[in-house]
């Protein structure tokens, strides 16, 4: 993690003053969890669940809602005010900041689409594939989120059919029983910049 963590640190901006990470990948894939332990390495960096911007109505139509109320205000330097949604409540709660830290994750499926991705220093994919991330997500919700599970499903193959995020990740993220390990993306090639490999290893674990 501590490769990992030295990179971002050392990218330009790239959403104002904002080094901008996205952390995408299916559902049930682990990016929450990466994602808070990432921070927590990063010092305490700030962490927006897309889960909080999307809605019943809304699986992947909150592009808008995502640009105005976050990423306009990062890109000026100023703190953002978004509404987190309620799952339960099935209603928008009150606002939160976001202030405008060097890193800020932007966690959650579809953090690194197209029209996001302008604003990403990085994007790194957490490598699952989808049949098995579903799987772990449907033993985490229980069988009550049942028909949830299968409208998101639905959902999201179509949004990635639309607006694919993997072949543009700089890293791929796999999470293995000592820890993480993350390679080059189809999109990323290592450089000077780029601690990722070490030994004669094709990856370094975190």
């Amino acid at each position: 993690m501590h490769d990992l963590v030295s990179q971002l640190r050392r990218l330009p901006p790239s959403c104002g003053p904002v080094r901008m990470v996205g952390v995408d990948g299916h559902a049930g894939s682990g990016k929450t969890t990466f994602a808070g332990r990432l921070a927590a390495e990063l010092g305490g960096a700030p962490v927006l669940h897309l889960d909080d911007i999307a809605t019943h109505e809304e699986f992947f139509d909150w592009t808008g809602r995502l640009l105005g109320q976050v990423v306009e205000p990062l890109r000026h330097g100023e703190t953002a005010l978004y509404a987190p949604y309620d799952w339960t409540a099935r209603a928008f709660g009150p606002f939160r900041e976001l202030p405008p830290a060097p890193v800020v994750l932007l966690e959650g499926v579809g953090a690194g689409r197209r029209a996001l991705r302008p604003y990403l220093a990085r994007l790194l994919w957490m490598e699952l594939p989808k049949e098995e991330a579903w799987s772990r997500g449907r033993r985490r919700d229980g069988e009550a989120q049942g028909e949830f599970w299968i409208d998101w499903v639905s959902a999201e193959r179509r949004h990635f059919a639309e607006d694919p995020s993997r072949p543009f990740a700089d890293l791929l993220v796999r999470q293995r029983s000592e820890g993480y390990e993350v390679l080059p993306g189809p999109a990323g090639t290592p450089g000077p910049d780029q601690e990722i490999t070490h030994g004669d290893g094709p990856s370094a674990v975190c």
